[in-house]
């Protein structure tokens, strides 16, 4: 689907929403998603989103995505973590290695409140290309292909954003495929 035509579904459906129409949170890792719970208290239910949780946990940024925010994460899935080589996981999650830890979480959160409809107008605006600036400091860039939307990091590595807009009180998490990693 190329841009426009992306733009123009988005459209539609920011129309349908601000027509007084209430769109459902997506369901995510088998449990309902809430707008009035926070980032961290939606995450805990997720069954597909529990070594995110534990690395947020090793990482000790809790109460950061549990405070107002905003925030828009772009939250990897269990199924994403395990793509990275044999040993990662656990190797991260070590007390010695929360610095890379916290760098390699807070590279997946971008400062307010970005919805699809957000990211797809910022690409449009900059030549397909949306290039958000992380908490941690780097880059991602976010852009569509085929209807699909992507995230780059800054080592090249990609990751499919397989959920959007799952609202959040204090943001708002888009699930990804992939975990990205800063330069």
């Amino acid at each position: 689907m190329k841009l426009s035509k992306l733009s123009a579904s988005l459209a539609v459906l920011m129309m349908v929403a601000g027509g007084g129409v209430a769109l459902a949170n997506p369901m995510v890792g088998g449990a309902a998603m809430y707008e009035t719970k926070n980032i961290v208290e939606n995450a805990v239910n997720s069954k597909d989103h529990t070594t995110l949780v534990a690395a947020v946990q090793a990482a000790g940024l809790v109460d950061t995505l549990a405070s107002p925010g905003p925030f828009t994460v772009f939250a990897p899935t269990n199924a994403a973590f395990g793509k990275l080589p044999a040993g990662t996981v656990d190797t991260l999650l070590k007390p010695e290695n929360k610095g890379t830890l916290t760098a390699v979480l807070t590279y997946h959160v971008v400062p307010g409140t970005l919805t699809a409809a957000d990211l797809a107008a910022n690409a449009k605006a900059n030549g397909g290309k949306a290039v958000l600036t992380t908490v941690q400091g780097a880059t991602l860039t976010v852009w569509g292909k085929d209807g699909k939307w992507y995230v780059t990091d800054a080592k090249g590595g990609k990751a499919q954003i397989t959920i959007a807009d799952v609202r959040q009180s204090n943001g708002v998490i888009h699930v990804v495929d992939g975990v990205l990693l800063p330069g």
